[in-house]
């Protein structure tokens, strides 16, 4: 049985993966046959999987946001101790896929063709306090933790409205939020 299970496995994470490549291309008019198509398995054979296009969507949310968490967290540097650690995971992680030159757009198409899926919104909304507990938990003040987190989310689709990225100019916006994450205490005082 246990063969059985990691067949399971594997096979979902082909699908997974397929429909990441495929909704990131074609958006909202990717089809489950594509999807199937691109994974290599029969339509029946991706809908025993995932009942639904819908719940193959919900699937692949969850399944970007578990591997963006994994990412996040193997950028930790190990030997740092000190307040805003997993903050400047966040941010090290975000750049770090900026940087390596993968296709930003097609992430970005793939986000919005997930957000209008319905169930997508919980998903979203779970993993967002998932996140504000973690940077509660990391001791940064929480004016530096919002601005960090805002303008690295927003250096993810800023490629998009600029017609591409600036390697130099990325990178030096990371070591301006990784400078901020270094020092402690409010910003302005509210």
């Amino acid at each position: 049985m246990q063969g059985r299970e990691r067949d399971t496995a594997r096979t979902r994470r082909v699908v997974l993966d397929a429909a990441t490549e495929v909704v990131g291309k074609r958006g909202s008019g990717a089809s489950v046959d594509a999807i199937a198509q691109a994974a290599g398995v029969s339509k029946g054979g991706l809908l025993h999987h995932f009942k639904s296009r819908e719940q193959l969507l919900l699937a692949l949310a969850e399944d970007l946001a578990e591997q963006f968490r994994a990412a996040v967290h193997a950028a930790v540097d190990p030997r740092d101790n000190a307040p805003g650690r997993l903050v400047r995971g966040y941010v090290n992680a975000t750049f770090d896929d900026l940087l390596d030159g993968s296709a930003a757009s097609e992430h970005a198409v793939l986000v919005a063709t997930l957000a209008t899926a319905p169930g997508v919104a919980q998903v979203l909304r779970r993993d967002t306090q998932q996140w504000v507990e973690a940077f509660e938990a990391d001791g940064l003040h929480p004016q530096r933790v919002l601005l960090i987190v805002r303008a690295a989310d927003g250096a993810s689709i800023a490629g998009l409205s600029e017609g591409g990225t600036d390697p130099e100019e990325m990178e030096q916006s990371r070591q301006l939020l990784l400078a901020l994450s270094r020092q402690d205490g409010p910003l302005i005082e509210l």
